[in-house]
């Protein structure tokens, strides 16, 4: 077997409290997380699941893991683009490929049908589409082009800053 790796789905509940804590999930996960790493796992990918308290939030989590492991790749599996910042996301993601030294792999989505009816409204954001799939798209767009331009910003021209060689 030349690569093996895990997705975690969290642990869910419907309406009621069954089932352990939000923190005591993320605490598993990095520990799952650390064993895996020195089994030689090849990665660690987690769900986003907005909405619910233990997997809402991957960043967090994946930079506690990658700051605690050596090899393994740490990703998401996967974030469904109507609900995020583009930009806000690619700084989230440089982030934490820099504390990962590069293991970093994202999987995003378009998204599938979710809890919270149009819930990416609940982020602010509005959608032509009835699925969002266009609000996806335009957000998956910006985020590739954030994630690529160069990480130094041009200098305002009331400033002498200069980029750093």
């Amino acid at each position: 077997m030349k690569y093996f790796g895990f997705l975690s789905f969290g642990h869910y509940s419907n309406g009621g409290r069954h089932g352990i804590t939000a923190a005591e999930s993320l605490h598993q996960a990095i520990d799952l997380s650390v064993a895996a790493d020195e089994l030689g796992v090849n990665g660690a990918f987690f769900r986003v699941h907005h909405f619910a308290a233990q997997a809402a939030a991957p960043m967090p989590l994946l930079s506690a893991i990658a700051s605690r492991t050596k090899a393994i790749e740490v990703g998401t599996g996967v974030i469904d683009m109507r609900y995020e910042n583009p930009l806000y996301l690619a700084e989230e993601a440089a982030a934490l490929d820099l504390i990962a030294d590069g293991r970093t792999a994202l999987g995003v989505s378009r998204g599938a049908p979710e809890i919270a009816n149009k819930g990416w409204e609940s982020f602010g954001y509005r959608s032509e589409e009835r699925n969002g799939a266009d609000l996806a798209r335009a957000h998956y767009e910006r985020f590739l082009e954030a994630s690529t331009e160069s990480p130094w910003p041009r200098p305002h021209p009331c400033t002498s800053s200069t980029r750093p060689k």
